[in-house]
């Protein structure tokens, strides 16, 4: 998957005409692109899309408009699109009660690292985790962490001919295995082109 570059995004004066209609068009795309695993985990896959949108909400907001703010955006989001062999995942551990999420980080330590996705017939496929920055002490784990996992040529054309595809932890303090659905099976495979 190529990686935007500026001339694949609007200018804020164009993108204040069709923002409405783009997002919403967003949103449904990443109803497609995320997995619930159990209660308090949930991993939503980026791809070309999501970043565009995420950099022009950034745009907006922060009005950048200069050449030089818009590189150092696509220098930071860029690395968050696939590139043909992998996945790029935001794992979000959701707790509404504070009391709660502040108890379960402390026990999630390293749940980042025993999150999985398996595709029909291989091995589980384990994440490599938070290149950008440690989210996590000897205390507690982040809410959000950023994970890339990486698939074999033969894994991608399994995918590619339909093999089913499940996502799972096996941490300790918390384990969960589901099978996804073919619309968000499919959405995914669209990243290994």
């Amino acid at each position: 998957m190529k990686q935007l570059q500026r001339s694949d995004l609007y200018s804020l004066e164009n993108y204040a005409v069709i923002r409405d209609d783009f997002r919403a068009e967003v949103m449904q795309h990443k109803k497609n692109r995320f997995i619930q695993l159990g209660e308090n985990l949930r991993l939503l896959f980026e791809d070309k899309l999501t970043m565009q949108y995420q950099i022009q909400e950034i745009l907006r907001t922060e009005k950048i408009f200069d050449a030089e703010g818009i590189d150092e955006e696509l220098g930071v989001y860029n690395p968050l699109i696939p590139d043909g062999q992998n996945l790029k995942v935001v794992m979000m551990i959701e707790y509404s009660d504070p009391e709660k999420r502040k108890e379960a980080l402390v026990k999630l330590i390293g749940v980042e690292r025993k999150t999985w996705l398996k595709v029909e017939g291989f091995d589980r496929v384990y994440p490599i985790a938070d290149e950008d920055l440690n989210r996590e002490t000897d205390e507690k784990t982040s809410s959000v962490h950023f994970m890339r996992f990486e698939f074999s040529e033969a894994m991608i054309q399994a995918l590619k001919e339909g093999a089913l595809m499940n996502a799972g932890v096996d941490h300790p303090e918390y384990q969960q295995d589901v099978s996804l659905n073919d619309v968000v099976r499919d959405s995914l495979v669209n990243d290994f082109d």
